[in-house]
């Protein structure tokens, strides 16, 4: 079992996720994944493109896994490791060019939040004896970013529909607005989550296979009109799905609580989903990808909506069923696999070798309780056309630091972007006080929090740190290399589409001083204690 992360200590885990992947006979080149060796080596990234509509376009060819470059092995250096920069030949003539100009700092450190900081200039490189370096190469470029976000559960659209009307406005404005915070991803809930006002399903009640009764009537109150309010502030939110159970009546044990599917119903289930789609798409609120389940690995013991997926089931389901339906019917909805924790990963491998499968699947969805993100890398050493997306991790209200933890999800944040994830989502956008509706056993905290009788928005530490990333980096800007030899310095460097250079550095510990170093040129950043920091120059 891996480390956390950071991640709230006292939130209990999702589930001692304790999946033992066995190789078996399979492909020699699989096999060498598992080997310690490879551990830390990264294929070539290839190219790819977002469409202005928002959709994540697939490759259709595999790469050969042992064609590794040097540019992937540099991709995912840790603060503590220093390689000699890698220049690609086709960019090194972008690289040497001359740099010069002003750096633009934000800062959010003690009082200060995303604090305009003085600027900095570049000047002509020159030896220098400071220890704390950091080397970049914009020409080693990796993948491409979608954007960060929040989930739009029952409980936080909810707290969103107790704001007046003037009030919601302007907070969406801050969150959703481009020239704001500009969150561009959002997880909707199929049906009931823990996080919710009530336990419902789109169709409840005895066994339903024509899916005579389904409804997404509870979801016309509150839930729709706060999506097509945030669309409305941003024209680009790009939604995803994800159910925690099916109807009961699907279920061995005839509850949303906990258990497992029957596998006879899963043709239903993939026409329940296939409903869901289509009428959330009639309400004006279209979905451009679907998780076949949240947390795959975990029935919760019963305690919340949940449902086990084991691996087979998951990819009969996706296989046979739901992607075929989704093509059949002209739904052009992503599907993402897993949606769970990091130490899953050999069961993901396992799952992308299932051809039939892939003719579905480019993607995977992570959350981070358990396991470390370098094992995203090990998915992305196999299928280097593989997409990943960071799909939950929040903040606990009870937790001493939840207004100040920013350098925790800092460097959670870069951590995940360098381990290749194109895009970051939180759990719940909105809670109030005591981390509420909650119908679960988990003290989660809201990247914001509505307090229940004044109305007062109250920001977390999650919040200041999504501040740093998505307020100036912006969809379709590309990760490069970044390097340095400091201790306890994280950092993640990205381009955005206009040529500008975006770096974000997390220090978690004292003040100090670091040199960037860019091809022919260098510049003195001073950073705050415990503080993220994010630079741009074009």
């Amino acid at each position: 079992m891996g480390q956390s992360l950071g991640l709230p200590a006292p939130r209990p885990p999702r589930r001692d996720s304790s999946y033992a992947f066995q190789p078996g006979a399979r492909d020699a080149k699989i096999t060498n994944l598992f080997s310690e060796e490879n551990d830390m080596t990264l294929s070539e990234e290839n190219d790819m493109t977002l469409s202005e509509e928002n959709d994540m376009t697939r490759k259709t060819s595999r790469r050969g896994f042992l064609g590794l470059s040097a540019l992937g092995l540099a991709a995912v250096v840790t603060p503590g490791e220093l390689v000699q920069p890698v220049i690609a030949a086709r960019g090194a003539g972008d690289e040497r060019k001359n740099v010069s100009g002003e750096i633009s700092i934000w800062v959010t450190s003690g009082e200060d939040r995303f604090a305009a900081a003085p600027k900095v200039s570049w000047r002509p490189a020159s030896p220098t004896s400071s220890t704390d370096q950091l080397h970049l190469n914009p020409s080693a470029k990796f993948q491409q970013i979608l954007g960060f976000g929040g989930a739009f559960t029952d409980a936080t659209c909810y707290m969103f529909n107790q704001l007046a009307p003037a009030a919601r406005e302007k907070l969406f404005h801050e969150l959703f607005h481009p020239s704001e915070m500009g969150l561009s991803t959002g997880r909707v809930c199929l049906g009931s989550s823990d996080y919710s006002t009530r336990l419902y399903s789109y169709d409840d009640g005895e066994a339903d296979p024509d899916l005579a009764r389904f409804s997404i009537e509870h979801d016309r109150e509150y839930i729709l009109p706060m999506l097509r309010q945030a669309r409305q502030v941003n024209p680009g939110l790009f939604l995803f799905s994800s159910p925690w159970s099916p109807p009961g009546w699907m279920k061995f044990n005839n509850s949303m609580l906990g258990g497992c599917m029957r596998n006879h119903y899963f043709d239903v289930y993939a026409n329940y989903y296939l409903k869901f789609l289509q009428a959330y798409a009639a309400e004006g609120v279209p979905v451009q990808a679907l998780t076949s389940q949240n947390e795959v690995d975990t029935d919760q013991d019963g305690r919340m909506p949940a449902c086990i997926w084991p691996q087979e089931y998951e990819i009969q389901f996706v296989r046979d069923h739901l992607g075929p339906l989704l093509e059949k019917s002209g739904t052009s909805t992503k599907i993402w696999i897993l949606d769970h924790n990091y130490n899953l990963w050999g069961r993901v491998v396992d799952s992308l070798q299932d051809d039939k499968l892939r003719k579905y699947v480019n993607a995977v969805a992570w959350h981070g309780y358990y396991g470390t993100p370098d094992m995203m890398s090990k998915v992305h050493d196999a299928y280097p056309d593989a997409e990943m997306h960071w799909t939950e991790g929040g903040p606990d209200y009870t937790d001493p630091g939840y207004l100040t933890d920013w350098c925790k999800w800092g460097s959670i944040f870069s951590d995940v972007l360098n381990n290749w994830c194109r895009s970051i989502t939180a759990w719940n956008l909105a809670l109030d006080e005591h981390g509420r509706p909650n119908i679960g056993p988990f003290p989660c905290g809201g990247v914001v929090t509505v307090n229940s009788q004044t109305k007062e928005i109250t920001r977390s530490g999650q919040y200041w740190a999504f501040a740093q990333y998505s307020r100036v980096i912006r969809r379709g800007a590309r990760r490069f290399q970044s390097q340095s030899s400091a201790a306890g310095l994280q950092h993640v460097a990205l381009e955005n589409p206009d040529g500008q250079q975006v770096l974000v550095v997390t220090n978690s510990g004292s003040a100090r001083t670091i040199e960037l170093q860019l091809a022919n040129v260098t510049a003195s950043v001073p950073l705050k204690a415990n503080s993220v920091t994010t630079l741009a120059w074009s």
